[in-house]
C-alpha cells in the first residue's frame, strides 16, 4: 500500500501546470508528453469514478456530509493502487469535514501547495467558472465555500482563498513545501529543482530542465488547440489562457483590487503579493 502525496492549491493557482511537469518528468520519453494522460500521473481528488464503488448514487449527487464521509474510503483505494507514492490533485481545504478528515493523514506522505496572487486567481478564476469578476472575487472570499459538482467531478470544499491557503501553509516544514506560482515562471529551474529535491526524485538537472521545457505554456497551449484538454470548462473557451502573472492591473477595477486585498490582505502581505511593484 502507497501513500499520498497532496498536490494541493486553490483552483486557477498552478496545479495543472505542476502536474504537467511531474508527468513529464517522471515518464520522460524524450519530448512533451500528451498533456490529456497527466491524470495517470497525478489522480483527481474529486474525480467521479472514485466515488462510484462506494455509493449506489450518482457520485453528482451526492450532499457535502456524504461526500466528506466518502473521502476515506476513496483516499485508502488510491493508496492501495500502488505500493509507492501515490500523487493525488486537490482543491479541498486540509480540514475536518463533516467529523471526517479531508485528507488522512495516515495516509499523507506529504504535500506541495502552490499559491498564486489572488488578484489574478480572480481574472482566471472568473474566466473557468464563466461568471462575472465580482462573482469570482465574492467565492473567493467565502468561508467554507464549495463548488458545484460537474459531470466529472463532486463538489469540492475549497473555503475561501485565505482559508484554502492557511489550512495548508500553516503545516508547511517536513511535510508540505509551498510554491508560488510566480517563482515557477520567474525562476523555473530553481522552483522545480525545489520540488524534484522535496519529493527524492532521482534526475538529473539536463532531465529536470527538459521537463520543465517540455510543460512551457506555450506548448501546453498548442496542444490544446490541436486535440483540446479534457479539464477546460465548458464555460470556458481554453483552459491555458495567458500563463503569467499580474495580468490582473490592466482588468481589475479599483473597486474590485480593494474588495480582494479587504479579504485577503494579510496572506497576500505573507506572501509578497502587496508592495511589490511587480510579480
Amino acid at each position: 500500500m502507497g501513500r499520498i502525496l497532496w498536490l494541493a492549491s486553490f483552483p486557477k493557482s498552478g496545479n495543472t501546470w505542476m502536474r504537467a511537469f511531474l508527468h513529464n518528468l517522471i515518464h520522460d520519453r524524450g519530448g512533451s508528453l500528451d498533456v490529456n494522460a497527466i491524470s495517470a500521473t497525478a489522480l483527481l481528488d474529486a474525480g467521479k469514478r472514485y466515488y462510484t464503488p462506494f455509493t449506489d448514487k450518482d457520485p453528482g449527487e451526492l450532499s457535502r456530509e456524504e461526500v466528506a464521509a466518502l473521502r476515506p474510503k476513496v483516499q485508502a483505494a488510491m493508496a492501495r493502487s500502488s505500493s509507492g507514492t501515490v500523487f493525488v490533485k486537490t482543491h479541498t481545504t486540509l480540514t475536518m469535514l463533516a467529523g471526517y478528515p479531508s485528507h488522512d493523514p495516515d495516509l499523507m506522505a506529504g504535500a506541495v501547495y502552490m499559491v498564486r496572487d489572488p488578484r489574478d486567481v480572480a481574472v482566471s478564476y472568473a474566466d473557468h467558472l464563466g461568471i462575472t469578476l465580482d462573482a469570482a472575487i465574492a467565492a473567493m472570499g467565502q468561508e467554507n465555500g464549495q463548488t458545484d459538482a460537474t459531470d466529472k467531478g463532486v463538489t469540492e470544499f475549497i473555503g475561501s482563498w485565505s482559508q484554502n491557503v492557511t489550512s495548508w501553509v500553516s503545516q508547511e516544514g517536513p511535510t508540505v513545501l509551498v510554491v508560488r506560482y510566480e517563482d515557477m515562471l520567474a525562476t523555473p529551474k530553481t522552483t522545480f529543482g525545489r520540488v524534484v529535491k522535496f519529493l527524492h526524485l532521482q534526475r538529473t538537472p539536463h532531465m529536470v530542465r527538459k521537463a520543465i521545457e517540455n510543460t512551457r505554456f506555450d506548448k501546453l497551449a498548442r496542444q490544446e488547440t490541436k486535440t483540446g484538454f479534457g479539464e477546460r470548462s465548458p464555460k470556458q473557451e481554453k483552459f491555458f489562457r495567458r500563463g503569467r502573472s499580474g495580468g490582473w492591473r490592466a482588468i481589475l477595477s479599483e473597486a474590485q483590487v480593494q474588495q480582494i486585498e479587504q479579504d485577503h490582505g494579510a496572506l497576500m502581505r505573507h506572501f509578497g503579493y502587496l508592495g511589490e511593484q511587480s510579480t
